[in-house]
């Protein structure tokens, strides 16, 4: 049970961390906005609220001596996986912090990244809390106060990943994997290629078409009549 729920944790990491990252992209771009701020905001905050929630079940699971080999061995493997997605979400945070800095929203300039995405980045957000739609109520002054709560949160990340390692020691070299490396890529490429042939075996025991039928039969006479002529011209000569 308790595996259960750190894997359904972790999965709630993983997809608050890729949204965002997402969302870290469009920062100083044309697409930036205060509405953007405040969605970086809502959604970093979200994935530190999991993440201190997936720390606390993994931390007692592997400090339990009465584990056994078997659920230890997976317990290690989510935290190794734990421990990139805290690195990733560390890392998107900086580089928030680095772009918000450069390009403030109130600055008398223009945006000096021109990525060429725009549109409305709600839905990536709202993904990443689990919400049908996301309400803007941030003030004017929005960045300026988010960016010094930013460092704050960085240091409390940074905080969180030594504390990690300080209380429970696994080593990422020590940890096999439960499959090959691209193996999730090379079953899904599979996958498609299977389905494709299914189509095209398909495709080939089908009705025939009438059009290539008649273009087939006028071939074939035109065939035979080259053939006839053939044979006259050689009994003429």
């Amino acid at each position: 049970m308790a595996r259960e729920e750190c894997k359904a944790l972790l999965d709630a990491l993983n997809k608050a961390t890729a949204c965002y990252h997402h969302l870290v992209l469009t920062v100083g771009g044309s697409a930036d906005s205060q509405n953007l701020r405040e969605e970086l905001q809502k959604t970093r905050q979200k994935a530190q609220e999991l993440a201190v929630a997936t720390r606390t079940q993994l931390t007692a699971a592997l400090r339990d001596r009465g584990l056994g080999a078997e659920e230890r061995a997976e317990f290690e493997r989510l935290w190794v996986a734990f421990s990139g997605c805290l690195d990733l979400l560390e890392a998107d945070m900086r580089r928030a912090l680095a772009l918000g800095t450069a390009f403030p929203l109130h600055a008398p300039r223009r945006p000096l990244v021109r990525t060429g995405v725009a549109g409305d980045s709600a839905g990536v957000a709202a993904r990443a809390l689990s919400v049908r739609s996301l309400r803007h109520e941030a003030e004017g002054n929005f960045d300026v106060d988010d960016l010094r709560q930013l460092e704050r949160e960085i240091l409390q990340v940074s905080e969180m990943i030594q504390e990690m390692e300080m209380k429970v020691n696994v080593p990422r070299w020590t940890v096999q994997a439960r499959q090959t490396a691209g193996a999730e890529l090379l079953s899904s490429a599979s996958v498609r290629v299977s389905s494709v042939g299914a189509v095209s075996v398909q495709e080939r025991t089908g009705p025939c078409d009438p059009n290539k039928a008649l273009a087939a039969t006028v071939f074939s006479a035109v065939l035979l009549a080259a053939v006839a002529l053939a044979v006259c011209v050689a009994k003429l000569s």
